[in-house]
Formats: structure tokens, sequence, C-alpha cells
């Protein structure tokens, strides 16, 4: 009976270490992921208020290259946009017929590659058209105001790196590796 015992604590000697490395493999990934995906949130959100100050500055004729400037420097360290992010701030005007929105000013601070998704300055960086691209909220908002009147825009593109190695375990697909977020006032 005692040899049989032995055989038995012998056989299974090793599989706790292996249901434990298991175990620590899938935690480990569990953490990671926690970490990376609750910063691009954080990040994200930081973004969002970002944006909204800068639309609500620009209303409020503080000047666009002033705009971008105090909202690359009110980041600080929680993004720093002066060296991984852009920000482009832009006014758009409906014309005389009130059926067209035109890009009538923009400024811009960029470490990163980026271009407007609203539409450029004509005449600015090659831009050959000002015509502006809103959502159709945006549109018909401004088309009930009187002509000339404005609709100030602010978009920041973040070039987001994680701390973990999960995007090796998982793919590059996981997490994005450019954030953007966008606000019009």
């Amino acid at each position: 009976m005692k040899t049989k015992m032995k055989k038995i604590n012998r056989e299974e000697s090793g599989q706790a270490l292996v249901e434990l490395a298991m175990a620590l493999v899938l935690l480990c990934v569990f953490v990671s992921g926690i970490i990376d995906f609750g910063r691009a949130i954080y990040d994200v959100e930081v973004m969002k208020n970002l944006v909204g100050e800068g639309s609500a500055m620009a209303s409020r004729t503080t000047t666009l290259p002033v705009t971008v400037t105090t909202l690359v420097n009110d980041a600080g360290a929680d993004i720093s946009l002066g060296t991984q992010g852009c920000v482009i701030a832009t006014s758009v005007t409906n014309n005389a017929s009130g059926t067209a929105q035109v890009v009538t000013g923009q400024a811009s601070q960029c470490a990163i590659l980026a271009s407007s998704k609203v539409g450029c300055l004509s005449g600015q960086g090659g831009c050959k058209s000002s015509a502006a691209i809103l959502p159709p909220a945006a549109v018909a908002a401004l088309a009930k105001e009187p002509t000339g009147s404005s609709i100030y825009v602010t978009e920041i593109f973040y070039t987001y790196h994680t701390v973990t190695p999960i995007v090796g375990l998982l793919g590059k697909s996981v997490l994005p590796s450019q954030l953007y977020s966008v606000a019009y006032y």
C-alpha cells in the first residue's frame, strides 16, 4: 500500500507547478489588459475635456493660435500633446446663402502627422478648397443662425503607446495606435 501511495505522489508532483504557470500567464495578460485599456480610456476622457474647452475658448473670441497653445499646455503630463499629439482649432462660417459652410480660420500645433477632418483654410498647406465637412447636426445648427455666424471645432489627435506587452501578446489591433477627439461649439 505504501508503494502505491509513493508512486501516485511521484507521478503528480509537477501538476501543481504546471497549473500555477498557466494561471500566472493568464493573470498577467488580464492585468496588462486592465492597465493599458484603463490608460486608453483615461486619455480619451482627458482629450474630450480638452476639445470641449478649446471650442468654448475659441467661441469666446480667443484667437485660434492662443486656443491651440493653451490646450497643448493644459494637457500637461496627462497626455503629452507637445510630443505625441496634434491640436487643430478651426472656425467654420456659414456663407451668404446659408447653404454652405466654409473654413474661415485654422490654427494647429502638431508633433505628429495629422490633418483636420473638418477641412482646411484655402491656400494653406496646399489646400485647394475651404469647404467644411461637418456632421448633419452641426450643419443644421449653423444654417439656423444668421449669415456670417461661426461654429468652432477643436480636434485632437494623439499617438497612444502601451506600457505593457499586451500588444505583443494579443496583436496590434487590440488597442488603437492613434486616438481622436473632436468638439463643435
